[in-house]
């Protein structure tokens, strides 16, 4: 059986491929209609374990927006999990109705796993407080659209930087451009984990700092990356209660900001932007979720060997 090539993590794509992807996505943007059958014939389902509003429909749209179908589930109560199928053995049944699948889990590593078994290639839609490689690719077809470059960009990261799968991704994606610097915001209890920083950022001996004062280092940020506290990653409910305003990003905290800063959020947002800012020229995020759909597109295409 020909091994099926699947997107667990943003480091399974080159520099290259990710630079590709860009360009096709970019293309996309450009003439919709050239994309509108790439996929007739073809089947997406998506398994989604785990809530999820736009990375759900983003994926749906985009194999529809190629011509293709799609089915699934939103909630594991309603798939077989909840009967106590495996993954293992969910992505294996399903992957004999479908020709791709897109699957978010609560558990870290379930997609890898679910790629393993699986006769179709598997797209990890977000697993646990891990990895989010389509956001991560949205991310920088942001970023390429709003810069203009991935190379010499100062990277403001503020809020949940311990449990933000978003953000670990986006920094190790970001840490193989020349001239990345990363600053990291956030709370001394949901600061980066060890681990990024050691494996990513030590590693490949990337600038980093951090600081509890988004406000005095606002002046130095190309981008600003918010994130949301996310209450699901949390034991304690106190512990959510005491942290989830640490930063709201208000017009008045812009104010030392330089004029061509772009702010980007994965969403969803609860109050960690206020809506003032979303007239801000600077405010990105909801270009970003356009853009999430037209990479898709493109990883869809690639995924699936349609030039």
């Amino acid at each position: 059986m020909e091994q099926v090539r699947s997107l667990i993590s943003i480091l399974d794509l080159t520099v290259e491929e990710i630079d590709q992807l860009v360009a096709t996505a970019t293309d996309m943007l450009a003439n919709p209609a050239a994309y509108a059958h790439k996929c007739d014939g073809k089947i997406l389902a998506t398994l989604f374990f785990e809530p999820s509003t736009r990375t759900r429909l983003s994926f749906e749209s985009a194999m529809l927006s190629l011509g293709g179908q799609v089915l699934g589930f939103s909630e594991a109560s309603s798939s077989s999990a909840a009967k106590g199928e495996s993954v293992a053995d969910t992505v294996r049944t399903v992957s004999c109705y479908a020709d791709i699948i897109a699957m978010r889990h609560p558990k870290e590593g379930a997609p890898l796993v679910a790629s393993q078994h699986a006769l179709a290639p598997v797209i990890n839609a977000g697993d646990g407080g891990h990895n989010h490689p389509t956001q991560t690719l949205t991310d920088l077809l942001t970023i390429r659209h709003e810069k203009g470059r991935f190379e010499d960009l100062t990277v403001g990261f503020c809020g949940d930087l311990k449990f933000g799968r978003t953000v670990h991704s986006l920094i190790s994606a970001m840490s193989r451009y020349a001239g990345t610097k990363i600053v990291l915001v956030s709370p001394e209890e949901l600061k980066l984990p060890s681990y990024v920083k050691k494996e990513v950022l030590q590693k490949r001996d990337i600038p980093y700092e951090q600081t509890t004062d988004l406000e005095a280092v606002m002046p130095k940020l190309d981008i600003l990356y918010m994130t949301r506290v996310q209450r699901e990653r949390f034991f304690n409910e106190e512990d959510y209660l005491r942290l989830k305003d640490s930063y709201i990003l208000t017009p008045d905290k812009l104010y030392n900001a330089k004029e061509d800063l772009s702010i980007l959020h994965p969403l969803p947002r609860v109050n960690e932007i206020s809506v003032a800012v979303d007239k801000d020229p600077r405010a990105a995020y909801f270009r970003q979720v356009r853009y999430g759909r037209y990479i898709r597109m493109a990883l869809i295409m690639k995924l699936l060997g349609i030039e």
